[in-house]
């Protein structure tokens, strides 16, 4: 029987596609596609009256068809999209993380390797990760690697929050997560953030019926976003990793548990040289104010950036001369700021570090 008439195998139909348009089409690809071109010069010739033949089947379909077919899903994917908030976050925000934070090379090596060196980790049996959580002190930059993750694979970045769950009731908050996870779970090139992840998931031993039934739905939500053949990624964040409940924590829910903490004198030179790059600045004794910073968050840092920016504009409004940000402002403002960290919250996170972290 004719290969045009029985089904051709995989290698066969990348053989005909070639012959009849000219396209190279992988042979995994091809046998799918050859049963459209097939479907589609039926359809052809049903509409003009005759037979068309392989070669205008294949040609228009490939040409013109599938190109329409793609760009109808991507547009359904953008509106989706759209719909849950998402945006596309710029690759330049990982350059703002210092490489001496211990999170960047975790994330680098277990997430960004496998998801951009695909043959590589193919080679060796490495899946990428799927869903992670990150957990440490508020203010730490939790959110912010979260951002730099999605803008450095040029995926789309999804964020969502406890209140944003809850906008029509608490009680709508498992059907509003299950709705976002699958909604998710069925695209690719998404990254979805959810922050104060302990107000969904919280421990079930003491928890209401409503929130054991929320935990119970994100139980149940991971592996299935696991078992999608897709390139999306689910990271959760923290402040408090202990209010977590138990069944969480356990291997076979998240892939990784990383730790984002406190910064060293890098990570805060870092963060400081990127908030002055915008600003109006003099001579600054960089050196003497990061010792200054030690229990300064990123968080922290910014906050201090706005505060002299403000003292410099408003100097200069009144003073009507130009006004630049220097050492003298740093050690006039720092001072006024009490950092988030503290040698207790300092202590504390190392002991969760100790029982949590997995990668």
């Amino acid at each position: 029987m004719s290969k045009l008439y029985s089904v051709p195998t995989p290698e066969e139909s990348a053989t005909l596609i070639l012959e009849y348009s000219g396209h190279t089409v992988e042979p995994d690809k091809a046998q799918d596609l050859w049963q459209k071109v097939l479907q589609h010069k039926w359809v052809l010739s049903e509409k003009i009256g005759r037979d068309v033949g392989y070669k205008v089947s294949c040609l228009d379909f490939i040409e013109n068809i599938e190109d329409v077919d793609q760009s109808l899903h991507d547009e359904e994917k953008i509106r989706l999209l759209r719909k849950l908030g998402a945006i596309i976050a710029t690759p330049d925000i990982w350059e703002t993380i210092s490489e001496s934070q211990p999170p960047k090379a975790i994330v680098n090596k277990r997430i960004i390797l496998p998801f951009t060196v695909t043959d590589l980790a193919h080679k060796h049996g490495v899946m990428p990760p799927r869903a992670l959580l990150f957990f440490g002190p508020p203010g730490t930059g939790k959110t912010h690697f979260v951002r730099a993750i999605a803008g450095i694979l040029h995926w789309w970045y999804v964020e969502v929050s406890p209140s944003d769950l809850m906008a029509d009731g608490q009680d709508r908050l498992g059907a509003n997560l299950k709705r976002v996870m699958e909604t998710v779970s069925d695209l690719d090139n998404v990254l979805l953030f959810i922050d104060e992840f302990e107000e969904i998931a919280g421990s079930r031993d003491l928890a209401s019926r409503i929130d054991k039934s929320i935990t119970n739905e994100f139980l149940k939500q991971i592996p299935f976003l696991k078992k999608r053949n897709r390139k999306n990624l689910l990271i959760c964040a923290t402040n408090y990793i202990r209010q977590l409940d138990a069944a969480l924590l356990r291997p076979g829910r998240f892939d990784c548990i990383i730790p984002v903490g406190g910064l060293d004198a890098q990570g805060r030179r870092t963060i400081l040289e990127y908030y002055l790059s915008g600003s109006n600045t003099g001579e600054i004794e960089m050196e003497k104010i990061i010792s200054m910073l030690s229990m300064f968050t990123p968080a922290d840092i910014e906050y201090l950036i706005q505060r002299v920016r403000q003292v410099a504009f408003e100097s200069e409004y009144e003073e009507k001369k130009n006004c630049l940000v220097t050492t003298e402002t740093f050690l006039k403002i720092i001072p006024e700021i009490s950092p988030t960290l503290t040698h207790e919250i300092t202590e504390e996170f190392e002991l969760d570090c100790e029982k949590y972290s997995r990668f």
